[in-house]
């Protein structure tokens, strides 16, 4: 099973031309009653500089032959932002080059990248893949991160626990509706990067059949990036938290993330931080202590 780009090609093109004015596009809006949202297919062929037989045939989901010029002026016309820019090159060299299918467990962890989490002490530290797969945790995430870790399945996914478990969720995450607008996103980024992704497909179906809100995400073709910035989370044993996060891909594994989350020093969050440690190592020491 696989991802039909078509599909996926058609109804991107024809969300981001839906949501363009002919005013915002810098072209004569004439007549007042227009049949469609947004641009006509034609004027987004004028936009972009090629016929509208051509841009018709790449609406309907036909890409592997359009070169890198021709994709750079059709996001220019339909205004793509980085992301969604990248995602419309990625869906159209898998349709001139069709990747070989990701069996399910490909891309295994190396050990030593838990040893580099181990070594991060002052700071909650993870490592997922662009599936939402926790891999690997310092003690700090773990402790951070518990109720995302509550599930006995392993491994941990946080779309999982974000869409399927919302009533935790919500009180976990302070800005819970923009964390799903944001999972749904880059979910979405990923089909485009891996769409022979056996493991993500499933987890698609998952959402799909089990959250109506997922659905509704997703039918918006949304697609963001991975980025540092911001986290506000309500943590069940310290509180409020208002967390600077760090995210990178890591060179050994472009399909993993290594993910940071600081606190100015002398701020209640890095306060609250310390007091998260100190809890943590009470924790993890629990099942060694002899009986009293």
């Amino acid at each position: 099973m696989a991802i039909d780009l078509r599909v996926e090609i058609k109804a991107f093109l024809s969300s981001r031309r839906a949501r363009i004015s002919p005013e915002r596009a810098g072209l004569p809006a004439y007549g007042g009653n227009r049949r469609v949202k947004g641009l006509r297919r034609e004027e987004v062929a004028l936009l972009a500089g090629v016929s509208v037989d051509y841009y018709v045939r790449m609406e309907r989901g036909s890409l592997a032959g359009a070169s890198d010029g021709v994709l750079h002026a059709l996001a220019s016309a339909l205004q793509l932002d980085e992301a969604e820019r990248d995602h419309l090159f990625d869906l159209a060299r898998h349709s001139r080059t069709p990747a070989p299918r990701r069996p399910r467990g490909a891309g295994r962890l190396r050990p030593a990248l838990q040893q580099v989490l181990d070594a991060i002490t002052g700071a909650p530290a993870w490592i997922c893949n662009g599936r939402y797969d926790v891999l690997a945790t310092n003690r700090l995430a773990r402790a951070l991160h518990s109720p995302v870790l509550a599930d006995p399945r392993r491994p941990a996914n946080t779309a999982r626990f974000v869409y399927l478990d919302p009533d935790a969720a919500s009180t976990f995450f302070v800005d819970y509706e923009k964390v799903t607008r944001d999972v749904a996103a880059k979910l979405r980024r990923e089909a485009g990067r891996n769409p022979h992704d056996d493991e993500l497909i499933a987890l698609i179906g998952e959402l799909s059949t089990r959250s109506e809100l997922f659905r509704r995400r997703w039918a918006t073709q949304d697609v963001r990036l991975q980025r540092s910035g911001r986290k506000r989370l309500h943590h069940p044993v310290v509180g409020r938290l208002d967390l600077d996060v760090e995210s990178m891909e890591l060179p050994a594994g472009p399909d993993l993330l290594l993910t940071v989350y600081t606190a100015p020093a002398g701020t209640p969050t890095a306060d609250a931080l310390t007091v998260l440690a100190s809890w943590a190592a009470d924790q993890e020491d629990l099942p060694t202590r002899a009986p009293g």
